[in-house]
């Protein structure tokens, strides 16, 4: 069995695997390989995540694992790497800085070094550093080869020929500069966009508050703006957000509510509210916890203009049979393996360096 083949099916066995924990419920499966040995354990890590990190409740990070679920089987596999020559790759060590914002962030990273056939290092966000440590002593139990091509550190990266990192714009500088001699992705800050036009159906916008409110709004794929026609009708989108108002009764998303809510208050801006959501209209993209901002637009070509102005923001634009390149109502937070951050290509870049 030739590398790509083998390091494929490994990665469909982790798919089987993850597909055990469920947002829905976890169920043990038979016929999984080393289950006895990493099924209760991989419940204890996400344990352990939830209570080291408030923002990590089970609920978000089983939603994390059962999409990657989903993406790990063959096909979605084979359809992923098809375009890709594998050939006369050498073998290379590429650092990764993960970022914390929501549970494994970092993972299609980490599985494209994989893929590729390069060694990786990884340097992970002390937000999120319980769970893939035990996937990578999963994945080396499926294939012994991985082993020693994996390595975790804490400390200053060191004896490495690329890097994949991702952080705030502060953070990004930092690292465009003390990577300046590697080739590397730096990945800044990007938020996440919907267009609306007043003639989505209930059912539309209701995908839409998944994009808003999954892992509370933490993921650069989740929708932080909306824009809107002028006279636009927030009936029917606040109508459609309220399936999520028992957010409010987490404690970290309530305190981030009340003190947004606060500061607007006192710096007398205007906002729409209802208990668990504020609107403010505002021309940035990222909005606090809590909160979306909204802008009135004219015209479509005006905001194709200035997202087009503004594409290095924005991570995604949901909306229905506007842009190329939307995402429908509901699937930010279910990127396909193909699917890039920043829109660049992480196998090919991997594969020049």
């Amino acid at each position: 069995m030739s590398n790509i083949s083998n390091i494929s099916k490994t990665l469909s066995q982790l798919g089987d695997f993850l597909s055990q924990f469920k947002a829905s419920g976890v169920s043990k499966k038979e016929n999984i390989p080393y289950n006895e040995s990493f099924f209760e354990s991989f419940l204890q890590r996400i344990e352990t995540a939830k209570n080291h990190n408030g923002w990590f409740t089970k609920d978000s990070v089983l939603f994390a694992i059962e999409e990657w679920s989903k993406l790990l089987n063959i096909n979605n596999i084979n359809t992923w790497i098809s375009k890709y020559n594998f050939k006369n790759t050498n073998s290379k060590t590429v650092a990764i800085i993960m970022a914390g914002n929501i549970p494994l962030v970092g993972f299609h990273d980490f599985l494209s070094v994989l893929i590729t056939g390069h060694k990786v290092l990884v340097k992970q966000s002390s937000n999120d550093k319980h769970l893939l440590p035990l996937l990578v002593g999963y994945l080396e139990h499926l294939d012994e080869s991985l082993k020693g091509r994996i390595q975790f550190t804490d400390g200053k990266l060191e004896t490495f020929d690329a890097v994949i990192a991702t952080g705030s714009d502060n953070t990004a500088r930092y690292f465009e500069y003390y990577f300046k001699d590697k080739p590397s992705i730096i990945r800044k800050n990007r938020n996440s966009v919907a267009i609306l036009t007043g003639n989505e159906t209930p059912e539309q916008l209701a995908a839409l508050s998944e994009d808003i409110f999954r892992y509370y709004g933490l993921g650069c794929r989740n929708v932080s703006k909306i824009f809107v026609p002028k006279n636009y009708s927030f009936d029917a989108f606040f109508n459609a957000m309220y399936s999520w108002h028992p957010i409010i009764n987490d404690v970290k998303y309530a305190n981030n509510y009340d003190y947004n809510k606060a500061v607007y208050l006192m710096s007398e801006f205007d906002l729409l509210e209802n208990g668990f959501l504020m609107l403010k209209e505002d021309a940035s993209y990222s909005s606090p916890i809590a909160t979306v901002f909204y802008e009135y637009y004219n015209t479509l070509e005006e905001i194709k203009d200035k997202l087009t102005q503004d594409q290095e923001k924005v991570q995604c634009i949901v909306s229905n049979g506007l842009f190329n390149n939307e995402i429908p109502f509901g699937n930010t937070q279910k990127p396909q393996l193909w699917e890039y951050a920043d829109n660049i290509d992480t196998v090919d870049f991997l594969l020049k360096i």
